[in-house]
């Protein structure tokens, strides 16, 4: 699922389709799979295909990095330095970069 929520997001094979790539990365998500929730949280940071949301966006990146997702790891990590979605927290952000 999340594989094909690639294609449908890049257009790859398929017709470009931001709402249905956010629906098939939430279905991956909802099962734990490390990648989708990145890139779902991807998708509520930016407002593709779903309602932006940085509190969201925060969540799946924080569930992605504690599986060990470097790029979760570096998204998560920038929120907790600028305080997006979550209170700022310095020492939270050092352990993620």
């Amino acid at each position: 699922q999340c594989e094909l929520g690639l294609l449908y997001r890049d257009g790859t094979g398929v017709p470009q389709d931001d709402r249905e790539a956010a629906r098939l990365f939430r279905r991956a998500a909802n099962k734990g799979h490390a990648g989708a929730q990145c890139e779902l949280g991807l998708c509520f940071e930016l407002g593709s295909g779903v309602p932006q949301d940085q509190d969201e966006a925060a969540r799946l990146y924080c569930l992605a990095a504690e599986q060990g997702l470097a790029d979760a790891q570096f998204n998560y990590g920038v929120f907790c330095d600028r305080g997006r979605g979550l209170p700022q927290n310095f020492g939270e952000a050092a352990r993620y970069f």
